[in-house]
């Protein structure tokens, strides 16, 4: 399963409504921390997030290095994520998501997100790319 980058800032002090690695901690989400792997991309973004909040690069190494020694984090160079993000400028705008939503079709892996961009082009991408697409809300329901 590919988290989008939204699901690791609470590694960085942000706090955010759908706490995943809470839900899944206290039992509200059966998922196992082993089936979470990550897009190298999101390392990035949350480094981009931290500088754009001002938070200290220490917590933010830190956070970083707690990511990279808890999930297999996927290169976003790979040939099969370079060229499927290339396909998804079609559906969204935003490079840095379609890159994390080819990590999950390269993989062949469901996709956790809030974007609602990505939402809005759920049946689209299912049924072009076969991916499945979840909510916080779809997983805690």
């Amino acid at each position: 399963m590919i988290l989008d980058t939204t699901y690791l800032l609470p590694l960085l002090g942000i706090r955010i409504r759908e706490d995943l690695f809470s839900a899944i901690v206290s039992g509200r989400i059966q998922l196992k921390l082993k089936d979470i792997r990550l897009s190298s991309i999101s390392l990035f973004e949350i480094q981009a997030k931290a500088a754009k909040l001002r938070i200290p690069p220490g917590k933010v190494v830190r956070a970083i290095n707690t990511l990279k020694k808890s999930f297999e984090v996927i290169s976003f160079t790979r040939r099969g994520v370079i060229e499927v993000a290339h396909e998804l400028r079609g559906f969204i705008n935003d490079y840095v998501d379609c890159v994390i939503i080819a990590t999950a079709v390269d993989l062949g892996d469901p996709l956790v997100t809030e974007d609602s961009l990505i939402h809005s082009a759920k049946r689209d991408l299912e049924d072009k790319y076969k991916l499945h697409i979840f909510s916080y809300r779809d997983l805690t329901s």
